[in-house]
């Protein structure tokens, strides 16, 4: 088969499109032919060296997809031909890849395979964040930071959704429009003095939710007193220690958020998959228009993602037809329908 792979770390010149063994199956994993392969920054840190990979080179990032079952391997309820999804399988870049069942997320036929691909990783993430790390009630003010990306822009979508209301923090004027298009109720820059226009909007901030970790401070002087910040994700850098003394006299809460921490069966990958699934055939979110890439040509999505000009999810999209399962892949190519 062919994969995006690596076998030193550095910039997107050190990815290399090149023949690699197939996978070899152990029991309880099947294989699935790609259609569709979501890129996201951990991917981009893992070929950096950022974060610990095990084995020996050459390395294979990738984590997210969706595609066709073309080996069942004798699991009890996959079949040859199942359309399905997964938000946490390594090795993911690739025309194949061996899937432990249990991860396995049925796709219904009103999702395509670039949908499931582009919405799974990050809007699993929103949805946790909106139902277990802080249960959005309505009429509470939401304050999301990098609301123009693509768990920000599913976050304002799904507060609003829940009844609240929405404000929205970007790094760039120009994404200012994205957010508001999202539905945000208000879009602010996230330039010196940023706290101080936000407190001047007509209500307290209930809830922020932070994914650039050098903002926390802020996070947590501009959320009302009694109020709550959810801290996931660190894309601007490590946040500074917080005095829990300061927590207890202002009566704050900050929480952290971690998918891992709810994905913790197949029971709850469907469920919330079948969720957000839901909400995008009720039109209730809706995705960005996604930008797509050859596999073969990863290195120029790596640089892409990281260049800032996305406003969509960056999927990777496997060449047509496969040469190992040509007839399955002419059968399964996607043409679904996807959602604007």
């Amino acid at each position: 088969m062919n994969a995006l792979t690596f076998s030193a770390f550095g910039d997107a010149s050190v990815l290399i499109y090149q023949v690699v063994p197939d996978p070899v199956l152990k029991p309880g994993q099947v294989l699935v032919s790609m259609k569709a392969i979501g890129l996201n920054f951990a991917d981009i840190y893992r070929r950096k060296g950022n974060y610990h990979l095990t084995g020996q080179p050459p390395y294979m990032a990738g984590y997210e997809g969706a595609g066709v079952v073309v080996d069942a391997n004798n699991v009890p309820a996959v079949r040859v031909g199942d359309r399905v999804g997964f938000a946490d399988v390594p090795l993911a870049n690739a025309e194949l890849v061996a899937v432990p069942a249990d991860r396995l997320i049925p796709l219904p036929d009103v999702v395509s395979f670039e949908t499931a691909a582009a919405v799974l990783l990050q809007g699993l993430t929103a949805h946790y964040l909106v139902t277990d790390s802080h249960p959005v009630q309505p009429g509470e003010v939401l304050l999301v930071h990098a609301a123009a990306g693509g768990v920000g822009q599913l976050l304002v979508q799904m507060g609003k959704r829940k009844g609240a209301t929405v404000l929205g923090l970007s790094t760039s004027v120009a994404k200012l429009p994205i957010i508001e298009q999202a539905g945000a109720d208000a879009a602010f820059v996230l330039s010196p003095g940023w706290t101080e226009a936000v407190r001047r909007w007509p209500a307290p901030i209930d809830v922020v939710y932070d994914s650039v970790g050098a903002t926390l401070s802020d996070s947590l002087a501009v959320v009302r007193d009694g109020g709550r910040v959810v801290f996931y994700g660190m894309s601007g850098g490590n946040p500074a220690p917080v005095d829990p003394r300061y927590l207890m006299d202002t009566s704050k809460t900050l929480t952290g958020g971690d998918l891992w921490s709810y994905l913790t069966s197949k029971h709850e990958r469907v469920r919330r998959s079948a969720q957000l699934f839901d909400w995008l055939q009720s039109g209730a979110i809706r995705l960005a228009e996604p930008t797509r890439f050859a596999l073969a040509d990863g290195a120029a999505a790596h640089r892409f993602l990281e260049s800032g000009q996305s406003a969509g999810k960056v999927l990777l999209i496997p060449s047509y037809p496969s040469t190992t399962y040509p007839a399955l892949s002419a059968r399964y190519r996607p043409t679904g329908p996807r959602y604007p």
